[in-house]
């Protein structure tokens, strides 16, 4: 009987073992990115967008490209020593999405039950947020420059919009500042993701599950 009750109880403790163990999904380099690094992007992204929980295949994948990003910036705002947010700033961010979306903090707490998160896991997605769109803007921004040609070129293509917007109020002049900030943007974004694809072609990156890559 001793036995028995012996070997039931290293089954068990077997068993939990085995449910605990996060698989290594990815490899990028000399980092890694586990199975529940992508469990919870799938997650934490479909709740801020508002989608039904999804982790299917297609799902997993799209998250596992997300994080392989990740690796890239979250090293080049080591190794650069880029600012980065802190918890209290994404608090912020947190507070927002409850007014915007929850009437209540039940409702709140309903959600992040269904979608299997908590309110750390939204903090610290939105910590890292708001670090990425520092170091973009500090790291490309500088680089961009829009011209009087292209301020004109944007206007006189949407001269149309601007101007249903913005009644009385649409010329060169008046739009200009807005304009330029628009051109910027998109120049910043085409350097950005430029720099991603030549860090994906550049890293040795390794998927331990295939449906992955």
């Amino acid at each position: 009987m001793k036995l028995r009750l012996l070997a039931a109880m290293l089954l068990a403790q077997l068993t939990a073992f085995a449910v605990i163990v996060d698989r290594i999904a990815i490899v990028v380099g000399d980092s890694i990115i586990k199975d529940s690094d992508i469990d919870r992007d799938v997650r934490v992204t479909e709740f801020l967008n508002g989608e039904p929980l999804d982790l299917s295949n297609g799902a997993r994948k799209k998250a596992a490209a997300r994080l392989i990003g990740q690796v890239f910036i979250r090293r080049e705002i080591r190794m650069g020593g880029y600012p980065t947010a802190t918890l209290q700033e994404a608090d912020g961010q947190l507070d927002a999405i409850k007014k915007q979306r929850f009437n209540k903090a039940a409702a709140f707490e309903h959600a992040l039950q269904r979608y299997g998160l908590t309110a750390l896991d939204l903090r610290s997605q939105f910590q890292w947020q708001l670090s990425v769109l520092r170091f973009i803007d500090v790291r490309f921004k500088p680089a961009v420059l829009v011209s009087d040609e292209e301020t004109a070129k944007y206007y006189r293509e949407h001269q149309a919009a601007l101007s249903r917007e913005h009644p009385g109020k649409a010329t060169l002049e008046d739009r200009r500042g807005d304009i330029q900030d628009i051109l910027t943007g998109e120049k910043v974004n085409q350097l950005f993701f430029a720099w991603l694809d030549q860090q994906r072609q550049d890293a040795k990156i390794k998927f331990r599950e295939d449906n992955l890559a």
